[in-house]
């Protein structure tokens, strides 16, 4: 079963039976999922465990006093109790609640809203703007303009439905729809008309500009002395949003620009904004954006940062404090297409991705503001510290790195150290404690070692290590998969042609047994994915052009 979080919860049997019952508290739950997109409430089932006890039965008038309790104490709530039995023969109580088709309260006048694990609560203006934002019909799904779905662009049309048979995160129940159908399943048209959603992606260019709000980027790029010495605009409709990511990239030559950095006897080229980055924010900058507010999206580039701004404020319940660690999705049917056609992570803002790639790269992390009617994304150019780009890489070929520990890293190299106060900060986490499942496996490689106790500890990395890239610690390595010994091997010859054996082996990993690599290259050469000059201790290896 999945981890409690935006859309699901765990509670105790106690906390609906007999004096523990804890109404209130349930109460406050299900308000919030139904402000929120709707969850599951798994009763029965305790705070970190997947099954419910092996004898536990659910008396059975229980699912109608769950019913009478909550419809007593909420509004706008739907309850809907189901008992089901696990694989142990434990049975409990899956209590989904809908998406409300309004604003949803208890009865006393109180507001929540889910984020991420939390059922927090709504006070203030902020109950207006939750009013705002949970219309009972979504935009996407309106059809106001009453656009027949025939009046389509039929190139946009059969490029967006063929990119979505070829994508491998649609069913194939999905990819065996015919082309109406497929317009119906992704909310691109209701009955005989294109919905808001369906005009924004497939519709012709005059349709999309009557929307009024369909987006508009504008770049502009900025001297040392903050004067416009270049403009570009995407003002004329003509673009869905998919296209204009693509657009944007491929038509801003400032992108593509690259650094020089020494390495050895080489120089490699690190980009001065990393396309993945790029990607990311400008996906950002279009999902998660208010369709019912006017206000262009402004990629503002000056010689150190660039800035990309964005109209509206950020989603209720995400703050800059814990975007790493919060999913709200303002337009959910859109999301689920970016994501569908590979585009974005749906379960996530994409904003980890942004901190992981920038830190990976020496740069600091991306800094994000809300203004009274906007949000402000800003990248900084400026690489901290070079050597860093080569220790993660380094580090994450031998340990295999999960994302967070190279966010880690990446936070840690650039420092002498961090304490963990300014560590638990800098990745926006709730307490100290929180810390131990993103360092855990890095002490233990003693890739990150640490000093004192409690908050006062201080994190840091060996400057040693960090110049030697010199891993000692025993890895996994000595048992990798040949499959992978082969992908290092050739990301090493790209990086480095004309090597002799023993400098790739020495590059890639000492500890591997030097006939592995030996048997992985003679595979590689018998593919034709490498090839060779030369004879015993003279012979050199390249990548296959």
């Amino acid at each position: 079963m999945s981890l409690e979080g935006q859309l699901l919860d765990r509670k105790s049997l106690r906390s609906v039976q007999g004096k523990t019952a804890d109404w209130n508290e349930l109460v406050k739950d299900c308000v919030a999922f139904s402000n929120a997109t709707g969850g599951h409430i798994l009763i029965g089932i305790e705070d970190g465990q997947d099954l419910p006890p092996a004898n536990q039965q659910i008396p059975a008038d229980l699912p109608d006093t769950l019913r009478r309790k909550l419809a007593e104490r909420t509004v706008n709530v739907a309850a809907l109790p189901n008992v089901l039995t696990a694989t142990n023969g434990g049975q409990y109580i899956d209590l989904t609640i809908p998406r409300a088709t309004s604003v949803a309260s208890t009865t006393d006048g109180r507001y929540f809203l889910r984020v991420a694990d939390q059922s927090k609560p709504v006070t203030g203006d902020e109950v207006m703007r939750l009013a705002t934002e949970r219309n009972a019909l979504p935009w996407e799904t309106q059809t106001t303009l009453h656009i027949p779905r025939t009046e389509r662009d039929f190139g946009k049309f059969r490029r967006l439905l063929d990119a979505l048979r070829a994508s491998d995160r649609v069913k194939a129940s999905v990819k065996e729809k015919d082309d109406e159908e497929l317009l119906d399943h992704y909310l691109l048209a209701q009955g005989d008309y294109l919905t808001h959603l369906g005009i924004l992606c497939i519709a012709r260019q005059q349709h999309r500009a009557q929307l009024g709000t369909a987006p508009v980027i504008q770049f502009i790029k900025y001297d040392e002395h903050a004067q416009k010495i270049n403009k570009l605009v995407w003002d004329d409709h003509t673009l869905n949003p998919m296209e204009l990511i693509d657009s944007v990239w491929r038509e801003v030559p400032d992108f593509r620009e690259s650094y020089e950095l020494p390495d050895g006897l080489y120089r490699q080229n690190v980009p001065a904004f990393d396309e993945i980055v790029i990607r990311e924010l400008l996906v950002n900058a279009l999902v998660h954006r208010p369709y019912t507010q006017r206000g262009d999206i402004f990629l503002n580039l000056h010689p150190d940062r660039l800035e990309v701004v964005n109209p509206g404020l950020l989603p209720l319940g995400v703050t800059p404090q814990n975007v790493l660690h919060t999913t709200v999705r303002r337009n959910e049917h859109l999301a689920r297409l970016f994501h569908d056609l590979k585009l974005m992570e749906r379960e996530g803002s994409g904003f980890d991705k942004i901190f992981e790639v920038l830190l990976s790269q020496g740069r600091p992390a991306p800094e994000l503001a809300e203004l009274h009617d906007r949000v402000q994304v800003t990248v900084r150019r400026r690489i901290i510290k070079p050597e860093v780009i080569d220790f993660i890489a380094k580090a994450d070929q031998i340990y295999h790195l999960t994302q967070r520990e190279r966010i880690v890293l990446g936070l840690l190299a650039p420092y002498d150290a961090l304490t963990a106060r300014e560590l638990t900060q800098a990745l926006e986490l709730p307490s100290v404690d929180s810390l131990h499942p993103w360092l855990r496996r890095l002490l233990d490689w003693h890739i990150v070692q640490s000093a004192r106790r409690t908050q006062a500890t201080r994190y840091f990395i060996d400057t040693a290590l960090l110049r030697s890239l010199h891993f000692t610690a025993e890895t996994t390595l000595r048992r990798i998969e040949p499959h992978r010994l082969a992908a290092l091997v050739l990301e090493d010859l790209q990086r480095y042609p004309e090597s002799a054996i023993s400098d790739i082996h020495r590059r890639i990993g000492g500890e591997i047994h030097p006939k592995q690599v030996k048997r992985v290259l003679e595979d590689l050469i018998e593919r034709g994915a490498v090839r060779f000059e030369g004879n015993n201790r003279w012979r050199r290896y390249w990548v296959t052009p």
